[in-house]
Order: C-alpha cells, then sequence, then structure tokens
C-alpha cells in the first residue's frame, strides 16, 4: 500500500502504442476506441484477452456512466437487458488478484477493473470481468495535496488494521480469560510498535509529472492504490467523451444503451 507513485505521462503515448504491448478496439455506436494492455499486469491482460477472444464482450453494455468520473461496461447481465433494470451485479464467477503497479495510475484515459467493496473484499481483488475508463476532470495541486493526505491515512489505517489482524489470535487469549488489563496493556504494546513501524514506511506522493498529468489532462486519483489498473486509451478519447456526455437515470445507466464489441488487434 504504502509506495511512492512513479508515472509514465500521457504524451507517451504513441511510443507506447509502437511497443510490444497488446491493443484491443472496442466498438461502438459513437466510434472506435483503442485500448493498450499493460504487460506487467499480466493476469489482469490474459484475463481481458481470454473474454475478448470469447467474444465475451459482444453485445454487452456501459451500464454505469458518470461524466468527469468514468465509463463502466463488462456485466454479463446486461446484454439484451430491460430498459430501466440496475445493471452492475453481472459477473463471469471468478475474480482476478490485485496486481497494484506503482506506475500506472487513474489519468483519464486509464483502463481499470472494478472490484467489490473492502468490506467484503479486504484483497482488492478485480471483477473477472468488469472494467471502467477513466473520464475524469482536471484538478489543481491543492486537490492532489488533500488527496495525499487522505491516501496517506487509508494506507496508514489499513496498515494498523492488518497489524491488529495478525494479533486478533493473541489478543483472543486475553478476552478468554477475562484479563482486561493484561489485554489492554498489550494492546498499547501492538500500538507503539506499529507506530514505529509506520514511521519507517514511505509516504505516497504525487510526483510532478504525474501532478502534471492531473493538473492538465485530468483523472481521478482518489482511486489510485485501490483498483488495478491494466491498460490505457491510445486512441478514441473523443468517443469517450461523448459516452461520459450521454444522459443517465437515477442507477447511472445511460436512456439509451450503448453496446460494445472487442477485438484484439495487436
Amino acid at each position: 500500500m504504502c509506495l511512492l507513485i512513479l508515472v509514465v505521462g500521457i504524451s507517451d503515448s504513441q511510443a507506447q502504442e509502437n511497443s510490444d504491448n497488446t491493443m484491443v478496439l472496442v466498438k461502438t455506436k459513437f466510434g472506435n476506441m483503442k485500448l493498450e494492455l499493460y504487460n506487467d499486469t499480466p493476469e489482469h491482460k490474459k484475463n481481458f484477452l481470454k473474454l475478448v477472444n470469447e467474444g465475451y464482450y459482444d453485445g454487452i453494455l456501459f451500464h454505469r456512466v458518470i461524466k468527469n468520473f468514468m465509463v463502466q461496461g463488462g456485466d454479463p447481465d446486461s446484454k439484451d437487458a430491460e430498459a430501466g433494470v440496475r445493471l452492475g451485479s453481472g459477473n463471469p464467477g471468478y475474480t482476478v488478484p490485485a496486481e497494484f503497479v506503482p506506475a500506472h495510475y487513474h489519468k483519464k484515459g486509464a483502463l481499470a477493473a472494478a472490484r467489490k467493496p473492502d468490506s467484503s473484499n479486504p484483497d482488492k481483488r478485480s471483477s473477472g470481468s468488469q472494467f471502467y475508463i477513466v473520464h475524469g476532470q482536471v484538478v489543481t495541486n491543492g486537490t492532489l495535496d488533500t488527496m495525499e493526505m487522505v491516501l496517506n491515512n487509508r494506507a496508514k489505517n489499513d496498515f494498523y488494521k492488518e497489524r491488529f489482524a495478525e494479533a486478533n489470535e493473541e489478543l483472543n487469549d486475553y478476552r478468554t480469560n477475562n484479563d482486561r488489563d493484561g489485554f489492554n496493556a498489550r494492546v498499547a504494546e501492538i500500538r507503539a510498535e506499529t507506530d514505529s513501524l509506520w514511521e519507517l514506511q514511505p509516504l505516497i506522493q504525487f510526483s510532478a509529472e504525474q501532478r502534471k498529468v492531473y493538473t492538465t489532462v485530468g483523472g481521478y486519483p482518489s482511486l489510485d492504490h485501490e483498483y488495478t489498473v491494466f491498460g490505457e486509451l491510445v486512441e478514441g478519447f473523443d468517443v469517450l467523451d461523448k459516452i461520459a456526455a450521454v444522459e443517465t437515470d437515477r442507477y447511472d445507466r445511460p436512456l439509451e444503451d450503448i453496446e460494445m464489441t472487442m477485438e484484439v488487434i495487436k
């Protein structure tokens, strides 16, 4: 969780397109989008390509669209779904292990995996099929300063939860023996030990290059370190903007269905 954020700017897209990374074409009624899949998130890449090659995504909808946030698809229940039905719970029956890579973050056009919330998914495993493409918005450096504090506080809370979870069996012995004084003393010791360990952890920081992207091109930085980013949009930003601008219902589902088909092109 406590990683220094490194970046590869959007300006590198052309160079990345000429790399060995695989490309997937997403066809919609608004036009086509070209996605590049990263090699350093291999489990997500392998799974996404498998589904694309099987035709899994053909006829599936962008079922959740929020302007200045993201457009989401990949729910198999969205195929031929009746109008007005709330979507977003469908999946292929499995999840994918999280693959957090410091270089990949939620800039505009980032391709990331949706997932269930932490309360039922503490390992932040990704949905087997649902994904989103970040639409986002331009933010200020002041917002990024605040976001750094939020991300570090979140990381700190997770760090402490993990430490106390590891000590839970030991603490249960005090509870079983009704040793309140011993319990409180041990909790204080664990907290002091964890405080010392936390001080050694590197803080999450947005680099100068990442700040440039978020403050000029835009994105959604609050999702960093929470969802696996496994690719990015390299062509079709105008299509992304058109999808993000459609009218939606109270469930954020577009009033007019936006179907997709996909094919591997490289």
